[in-house]
């Protein structure tokens, strides 16, 4: 994985438990433009990777702004993140996409408390392309709102504070209620918001238009698991047993698969599918992908059919 080293320009209090880093090369290089949507891998103090969203405008290439929210059983990386001062240096990887602007004459982006930080890019992106969008931002209280007056000031956000998650489907509803059915949605947040983002908005315009960005891996139930045959391009043959993922049987025979969360999250090791039936089991791959059955994640999806074929990227 190729990293650039950087340094902390800026460290700024966005929220309760959540700060901004503004990040940039000692050189004065570019660290952009970027994707609106990417996130980065960011290598903290305590050499533990995780990945945060690119906060910045996506076309303005001097620096890169990310949002660290630290978590109450953070094991070592948001908390040591925390620590991180005006002048320290990290590593960062390259960008990387999972949340892409698809076509479509109306955009509605929906967050969920620290959940903005990826539909941020994205409202930087639509504004610049003078795409029509609008922007809906729900926390629990507004000290808890990171980003909250910038996006107001920006985008004309419609700010949400307060709104018990029980009540927030009937403002989902109204917003619904004036959509076109080729409109597209965007959403990040805890899991069960985006839930009822879906809920509420795929019957509008249909699943494959709502696109999720998540922060967490789901829990999967392995109690079912079988073994199959994974047999890459070039002929190789590989048992994966139940008890372990393609991505560790590859890696215990010496072939290099780039990976980074590995818990279905980050997109990193997601590669194409030849032959056979996979069981998408990952949080990156959109409705959309995982109908069309040709990629997978392989640090935690499985085979419905005795053998797959893949091909690494």
């Amino acid at each position: 994985m190729t990293r650039t080293v950087v340094r902390v320009a800026e460290v700024r209090q966005e929220a309760a438990g959540i700060r901004a880093l503004r990040l940039v090369r000692d050189d004065g290089a570019p660290l952009g433009p970027y994707e609106a949507g990417a996130h980065v891998d960011v290598v903290g103090p305590t050499g533990l990777v995780r990945q945060y969203s690119l906060c910045s405008p996506p076309h303005e290439p001097s620096s890169l702004l990310i949002a660290v929210k630290k978590e109450a059983a953070s094991r070592g990386g948001s908390a040591a993140l925390h620590t991180v001062q005006a002048g320290d240096t990290l590593e960062i990887g390259e960008p990387r996409n999972l949340l892409r602007i698809a076509d479509a004459a109306r955009h509605v982006l929906v967050a969920g408390g620290v959940g903005v930080t990826p539909l941020l890019s994205l409202a930087y992106e639509l504004d610049r392309r003078g795409a029509e969008f609008e922007l809906h931002y729900f926390a629990r209280a507004r000290e808890q709102a990171a980003f909250a007056d910038l996006v107001a000031a920006e985008f004309g956000a419609r700010l949400h504070f307060g709104v018990p998650r029980a009540e927030q489907p009937t403002l989902l509803k109204e917003v619904a209620a004036d959509l076109p059915p080729d409109a597209r949605v965007y959403t990040c947040g805890p899991e069960g918001f985006m839930a009822q983002v879906g809920a509420v908005f795929a019957p509008v315009v249909g699943a494959e238009r709502v696109h999720v960005e998540h922060f967490v891996a789901a829990e999967i139930d392995t109690s079912g698991d079988r073994p199959f045959t994974v047999e890459l391009d070039t002929g190789e043959v590989f048992a994966v047993p139940a008890d372990k993922s393609i991505l560790t049987v590859l890696g215990e025979n010496g072939i290099e698969v780039f990976s980074s969360c590995e818990e279905g999250i980050c997109g990193s090791c997601v590669s194409g599918v030849l032959e056979g039936e996979p069981d998408h089991r990952d949080n990156c791959l959109s409705a959309a992908d995982r109908a069309a059955g040709d990629q997978m994640a392989l640090c935690v999806s499985r085979a419905k059919t005795p053998r797959l074929k893949i091909e690494l990227y």
